[in-house]
């Protein structure tokens, strides 16, 4: 459904990313996890064909990704990280818009409006100017207008950003019913709570490259499944350990206090990549 295949992208004579293949099968909902700078959005931005890649082969849905390709993006619906609706427009005037731009008849287009107003819970803003909603009622409108073409594959970059946990929670609920119901699902986020809610496979990226790809059970597998956390010097020191034995092995050795508990993806994130995202 999705393959990239030793995919290479650069930034003023910088590898954004380097030697990616990866491939994401149909029906799955894919995370694609890593720091600042790791290159998720670049991967996003040469999935949908916004920049194109130095090397290296990207196919969508058996078509190659390229920016002339219209076969290609009517398979694709997209969820930016940064609003780009129509704000002086209302919610069905940008979701009309996105229908005339992919050709859909009048009647397609009324029939897929109600049923995503339905979908998202935005019938009673269907009026509303967007510049008048609330950050996750934007968010919905986003998701909404991606869906309008029945799109197979659908990539999310960022979407619960500036959101806070309740409405966070609703768009996983909304994107959770969208796999469900068979689409396949790319999502990029730096809340590690939210990959591992909704993600069945997570690759970490790490300066362009895959260090890491599985399931977040497989994941926490490889790097251990049981957490030592230690407060030592001002800060906090984490090991990880494949069972609880060997943790109070370790820990009985230990003078600072401290605290054993199950690891969470953060905890591997933290190892494999050396760094902490927002959680």
């Amino acid at each position: 459904m999705i393959i990239l295949e030793n995919v290479t992208k650069y930034y003023r004579q910088t590898a954004s990313v380097q030697g990616l293949s990866l491939h994401v099968k149909q029906g799955e909902f894919f995370g694609l996890l890593g720091p600042n700078g790791a290159g998720k959005t670049t991967t996003i931005r040469m999935l949908t064909a916004l920049t194109m890649p130095a090397g290296g082969k990207i196919q969508v849905c058996g078509y190659p990704v390229s920016r002339n390709n219209t076969r290609f993006k009517n398979e694709i619906g997209v969820v930016p990280q940064h609003l780009n609706l129509e704000p002086e427009l209302t919610v069905v005037e940008n979701l009309r818009l996105h229908a005339m731009l992919y050709d859909m008849t009048r009647q397609e287009t009324k029939r897929r409006v109600e049923e995503l107003l339905d979908f998202t819970g935005l019938e009673e803003k269907a009026d509303a100017l967007v510049n008048t909603l609330s950050g996750g009622m934007k968010r919905k409108v986003l998701i909404a207008r991606a869906l309008m073409h029945n799109p197979k594959v659908l990539f999310l970059d960022e979407p619960t950003v500036g959101l806070d946990v309740f409405i966070r929670r609703k768009v996983w609920d909304l994107v959770k019913s969208l796999n469900v119901r068979g689409i396949t699902i790319m999502l990029t986020t730096h809340y590690l709570e939210e990959a591992e809610n909704l993600c069945s496979r997570i690759g970490l990226l790490k300066k362009g490259r895959l260090i890491m790809d599985g399931t977040p059970g497989e994941l926490k597998q490889l790097a251990g499944h049981v957490v030592v956390e230690q407060f030592k010097n001002e800060h906090t020191e984490l090991r990880l350990f494949p069972n609880q034995q060997e943790a109070l092995k370790f820990a009985e050795q230990l003078r600072d206090s401290f605290s054993i508990r199950q690891a969470t993806l953060e905890d591997v994130f933290v190892k494999l990549t050396g760094e902490r995202e927002n959680a």
